[in-house]
């Protein structure tokens, strides 16, 4: 007789409905047949579409994730009597080794290319960058040796790891979560250029709001910007520059209400710096937009360039040329018809290969292998 097989996504950092982890991996491991509970720091215990939330001690700092933390999610799959362990922090690590020593099945996940990640940490001192950043390497292998699966959301972050364990499951767009969006009105829009997502210096917070303070000496246009400023000296930088009457800081936002913001905006920036980490990295933002139906101003790197030049959804500009940002926003603002027909081609091709309904696919088979007697739905 087969039984559900029971798995415990754990995360350290992450809050329980991160994207990734709650509304695209956990929902739709619930959806295909599997017991699945999210063992996260989180205000209280609840279940939301057949995925439990088991609430962890929130830590006040890295120390506490070790000395409370990692204790508790210890005891936390032991009390749900988890058969799967699907980690998504690199310092769950000794966490998952402890684990897979008591027999349990463990999943690494990787979401990002964490060596070179550190590289460019601004709270690790510069000095110890490199050595921080070959450790992190390190912990690949070892996650690679002993672990029974190991899942990815880019190519390129796949190269670390055994060809035989790992699995690329990228982190494109829910299918119907933007395009609901009504592409129709586009001309009628508000002259309004968005940025959604982490706020910080090489994802381009800087170039954005030069080239939207140049733009408004023409036009009167706005920058909307939705996300969580990861460093404080930041936001007094950019207060110097007065920048109230041309950029909205909307903060963090809902995913309603980022959908509204995309809805009443004439394109979408993903201006990432030309770094190591960024040169084959997936934005997830450029899918959403793509989603949303609206074009993008985009940084010429040869992913998101092969994106573009594919599907014919936006612009592609060096992001660290101010002047050429200014003119890609004057060509959206100028040519509404041909920038409506961007966001059109960026839907369309979101809807027939860059979004979750193939991903997820790929995630449930990799639990298939894993539990082959498991009983699910089909």
């Amino acid at each position: 007789m087969t039984k559900r097989v029971r798995i415990a996504h754990i995360t350290s950092t992450h809050y329980p409905d991160d994207v990734r982890i709650y509304q695209k991996e956990a929902r739709s491991l619930a959806r295909a047949g599997y017991d699945v509970t999210i063992v996260a720091p989180a205000f209280k215990d609840v279940t939301l579409e057949g995925v439990r939330w088991h609430r962890l001690p929130r830590p006040h700092n890295r120390l506490e994730r070790f000395t409370r933390l990692m204790p508790a999610a210890y005891r936390a799959v032991q009390d749900i009597g988890a058969q799967v362990v699907h980690l998504h922090d690199p310092e769950l690590l000794f966490l998952g080794l402890m684990l897979k020593y008591k027999g349990l099945k463990v999943i690494w996940d990787v979401h990002e290319d964490l060596p070179l990640q550190i590289l460019t940490k601004a709270w690790i001192p510069p000095i110890v960058r490199k050595p921080i950043s070959s450790a992190a390497a390190m912990i690949a292998k070892v996650a690679g040796k002993f672990f029974d699966a190991i899942i990815v959301a880019t190519p390129n972050i796949a190269r670390s790891y055994p060809i035989d364990k790992v699995e690329i499951v990228r982190n494109y767009p829910i299918l119907g979560e933007y395009i609901t969006i009504e592409l129709d009105d586009y001309n009628k829009r508000p002259l309004h250029f968005v940025y959604v997502g982490g706020i910080s210096e090489d994802r381009g917070i800087n170039e954005m709001v030069q080239a939207i303070k140049l733009l408004t000496r023409d036009v009167e246009a706005k920058l909307l910007i939705a996300g969580k400023l990861y460093n404080p000296a930041l936001s007094e930088k950019l207060k110097d520059r007065e920048v109230d009457r041309y950029v909205n800081f909307l903060g963090w936002r809902s995913r309603r209400e980022v959908h509204e913001i995309l809805a009443n905006a004439r394109a979408g920036l993903v201006l990432l710096h030309p770094l190591k980490r960024h040169l084959y990295g997936y934005p997830t933002k450029l899918f959403e937009y793509m989603a949303a139906g609206l074009p993008v101003i985009a940084s010429d790197l040869p992913f998101i360039r092969s994106v573009i030049e594919e599907s014919g959804a936006g612009l592609l500009v060096d992001p660290l040329n101010v002047t050429e940002i200014v003119e890609a926003m004057k060509w959206i603002i100028l040519n509404p018809k041909a920038a409506a027909d961007m966001g059109r081609r960026g839907r369309e091709a979101v809807m027939e290969k860059y979004n979750w309904e193939f991903e997820k696919n790929r995630l449930i088979n990799i639990y298939r292998k894993l539990c082959p007697n498991s009983k699910i739905s089909s």
